[in-house]
């Protein structure tokens, strides 16, 4: 099958988490025997921040960020070869004129599938202008997939129109993360990475940041895009930026514990583990996550995470955990996501949702 896919970016995980996502399922994808080509737009400085050049699973194209018709054009041309022919939520460039123009530009033989990678975005934007324009194009994809969500993200797409829709979760991909030794400029008892956004920011202040601040006394550790000026107010937390893809094995394998925090969105609109749970548990890390519905679908509070409602329940975690008792944690969820939760099994998923509509 040759898959033409339309997304924010491949070779950049620079303001972009979907990064891992795609080149997961991607991955996947072609090991499963489908060729792939992969679009995105020269834009917010991703360019000059890859994590990876010229990934062998699929061939990226780069494309000018402000040239309509240039990229009307591209999108008539690959679509004649696309089997199946994808849109991604949020590329950021020219999102409604690639949602209209990947479906006036298939073939007869191409199946349409518009891909949510954060659903919680997309429903909002539609659910609050009827006017969206995205709205009257749900129904004549083929197919969504979204990145997650569940029965309530399918509910909500179903009242839309749609005439299938599929989650499919995030995973790991054991050929990018995986168990290394630890890396001494990760050393932490508590290490978070994510960047900066409006509807995270207040969950990672009491998750966090208040955990932080009530232990002065335990290092800690924060990775990601946007944090400058609050950083700088905790003296015991050390502040990285951006932490390119390659060194997420280290920052995950290294400190005591890492810290997962969702965003206030996922809640709206079922559960979607992110990426980081997934990277965490494949590189063998002891995770603490914020408490959200379903994660017991993905691994075992207690056996395989630990779970905290709240900052002073992470202090409470960091008082009482051993470094053994971390370790048999780590090692029982690299297990559990190695048996359950591979981007292979995804990609399988992917293949039967599409023999679905075929038939």
């Amino acid at each position: 099958m040759n898959i033409v896919f339309f997304g924010s970016s491949l070779v950049s995980a620079y303001w972009n988490g979907a990064a891992t996502y795609y080149r997961g399922i991607l991955r996947a994808l072609h090991e499963r025997g489908h060729s792939i080509v992969f679009y995105e737009p020269d834009a917010w400085n991703r360019q000059n921040h890859r994590d990876i050049q010229r990934p062998d699973y699929a061939r990226s194209v780069v494309y000018p960020a402000n040239k309509e018709g240039e990229v009307l054009r591209m999108v008539k041309d690959a679509a004649r070869e696309a089997d199946l022919l994808v849109k991604a939520s949020g590329v950021g460039v020219f999102d409604e004129l690639l949602e209209q123009a990947v479906l006036e530009f298939r073939s007869n033989r191409t199946v349409t599938a518009f891909w949510d990678v954060d659903a919680a975005v997309t429903l909002d934007r539609m659910n609050t202008d009827p006017e969206d324009s995205l709205r009257r194009l749900i129904p004549r994809y083929d197919i969504i997939f979204t990145y997650g969500g569940g029965a309530p993200v399918v509910g909500a797409y179903r009242e839309l129109g749609a005439q299938s829709c599929v989650p499919i979760y995030n995973a790991l991909d054991p050929s990018t993360h995986f168990p290394v030794p630890p890396d001494p400029k990760f050393n932490a008892v508590l290490a978070f990475l994510g960047n900066r956004l409006p509807d995270r920011e207040a969950r990672v202040q009491d998750f966090f940041f208040q955990a932080a601040r009530a232990e002065p006394e335990l290092p800690m550790l924060l990775g990601g895009s946007g944090w400058d000026d609050v950083a700088q107010q905790i003296p015991n937390l050390r502040y990285l930026g951006h932490v390119y893809t390659a060194d997420h094995n280290a920052f995950n394998a290294t400190p005591h514990a890492v810290l997962n925090v969702c965003r206030d969105s996922m809640a709206r609109y079922g559960f979607s583990p992110p990426t980081r749970v997934f990277e965490a548990a494949g590189a063998g890390a002891c995770l603490i996550t914020d408490a959200w519905e379903g994660v017991e679908n993905f691994l075992e509070p207690g056996r395989e995470c630990l779970v905290a409602r709240d900052g002073g329940e992470v202090r409470d975690i960091l008082r009482e955990l051993s470094a053994p008792r971390a370790a048999r944690i780590g090692a029982a969820a690299l297990q559990r996501v190695l048996r359950e939760h591979t981007y292979l099994q995804r990609a399988s998923e992917v293949e039967n949702a599409l023999c679905a509509v075929a038939s």
